[in-house]
């Protein structure tokens, strides 16, 4: 007999945006029953980074994304240390990387994919790489390169494609809101912007190191070794002030 799952736990909230205590573990386990769900409903999932904040407190259209995804979990060591800080509690982390290896290898062949993002040629490369690796199917292929008239167009084909799963890698805020605003069209029961993942099943971004990502540090790693990362370092640190910020002023309550 099954041991019972363990009941889900209360949402938490920082600066406005919803944040789901959840393992890796239940991640899969929940995921995994929305894709294989009869009849199909769209689910989005917001893997929630420091960037993410510091962004959205200019974007509400991201605000919007994140507060109305089905679930939102901690991507990175920032958010965990930011739970604690702000509500004593603390989050495991179910980052992206980990999610799309994780539900590739539960699912294998049973499972239908499309690759949205990334560079012309780079979405390709990870499919088959994927394919190779874990047995997929392949739902659909388009690079992240479109612009806002096209969103239909894109979103049409996703539809069509009856993929169980959509990764979106179209950069922070704009695959978020795409994937919010077409959900109904993309269709997919569960659509997952994902960042840089699609390049690193490409092999066209490295992996950060083992211990670097066991020690939830490998933000550090990343933008101590690409250059093109170095102006992300500064929201990493307004992040930081914001959290100090907000613990101070609940403390004075």
């Amino acid at each position: 007999m099954a041991s019972p799952q363990p009941a889900a736990q209360p949402r938490l909230t920082l600066f406005d945006l919803p944040l789901d205590v959840i393992t890796l573990s239940g991640t899969l386990d929940r995921l995994g029953e929305w894709m294989f769900r009869t009849p199909r409903t769209p689910h989005t999932v917001v893997t929630l980074n420091p960037e993410f904040i510091v962004q959205s407190r200019t974007h509400p259209e991201f605000v919007r994304a994140i507060q109305e995804a089905d679930l939102v979990t901690a991507d990175g060591v920032g958010i965990v240390w930011a739970a604690r800080q702000l509500h004593g509690r603390e989050v495991p982390r179910a980052p992206g990387y980990d999610i799309v290896k994780g539900l590739m290898e539960r699912h294998g062949g049973d499972l239908r994919v499309f690759f949205l993002g990334a560079k012309p040629g780079v979405a390709e490369q990870a499919a088959r790489n994927a394919v190779r690796d874990y047995g997929i199917q392949v739902a659909g292929i388009h690079h992240g390169y479109f612009d806002l008239p096209e969103d239909r167009r894109v979103a049409e084909l996703v539809g069509a494609s009856q993929a169980h799963l959509v990764l979106t890698g179209m950069g922070a805020g704009r695959q978020e809101t795409f994937n919010q605003y077409w959900r109904q069209v993309l269709g997919a029961p569960v659509i997952i912007g994902c960042g840089g993942v699609i390049d690193v099943f490409a092999g066209t971004a490295d992996l950060a190191p083992t211990w670097t990502r066991k020690l939830g540090v490998e933000f550090i790693w990343r933008v101590g070794l690409d250059r093109k990362r170095w102006n992300r370092a500064p929201r990493l640190a307004r992040f930081v002030r914001l959290v100090q910020a907000e613990k101070r002023r609940a403390g004075g309550r």
